[in-house]
């Protein structure tokens, strides 16, 4: 699993870009979301806020970037397949994740058929994300391995030495670790620890 990018843009301060086509406006929002269910209450907060408008269209991936188990998507009024669906294709192939987009049209009385409206609908969102803000996003691993005592010392340098969080510690007749390790940081992090321990440690995903 790689890191991906996500939004830099709270509720409070979405990320908006405006097209006009055809004399529809067209304007996006675009913002960080952690879940589903976060970005449903995004699109909600818009249709308060622009409750004059036709339409607030949607799509959100609500986790790893390119996961579309964790997306969905909404044509809010419009012709099936016109809106939400082409908007979360272009969302998909993006490379961002944890993100909610919403597209919030005021119809300006020229009908533009059912392929102007999936042009319009991903050129608008294609746009915002050209200068959409991004950070990286750090994929943790949670993992879990046991040592002997005498190895504790030399085991916590080496964890310090990755950045890694131990997460709980469980004192029996050997230690047993549960860590978080940034995903970029495994492999080295396994191949050292198989090298201090002559491969006795066995680390476990969690």
């Amino acid at each position: 699993m790689a890191d991906f990018a996500i939004p830099n843009s709270t509720f409070d301060h979405p990320h908006e870009t405006e097209l006009v086509i055809r004399r529809s406006r067209f304007l996006t929002s675009t913002v960080h979301v952690e879940s589903l269910a976060q970005g449903r209450s995004f699109v909600d907060l818009l249709r308060q806020k622009y409750n004059d408008a036709n339409h607030n269209c949607w799509a959100c991936v609500g986790g790893v970037a390119g996961d579309s188990g964790q997306a969905a998507a909404s044509d809010d009024g419009e012709p099936h397949g016109t809106a939400g669906k082409p908007m979360l294709q272009v969302l998909i192939h993006s490379g961002i994740g944890e993100v909610c987009v919403v597209v919030t049209r005021w119809f300006g009385g020229v009908k533009l058929g059912t392929g102007g409206l999936v042009r319009a609908y991903q050129d608008s969102v294609r746009e915002n994300l050209a200068t959409l803000p991004t950070k990286p996003k750090r994929i943790l691993l949670k993992l879990k391995f046991t040592i002997n005592y005498p190895e504790r010392t030399v085991t916590e340098r080496l964890l310090a030495a990755h950045e890694a969080e131990i997460l709980h510690l469980d004192y029996g007749s050997e230690i047993t670790f549960k860590i978080a390790l940034a995903n970029e940081e495994y492999d080295n992090f396994n191949q050292e620890m198989a090298n201090l321990t002559n491969g006795r440690v066995k680390i476990d995903l969690i």
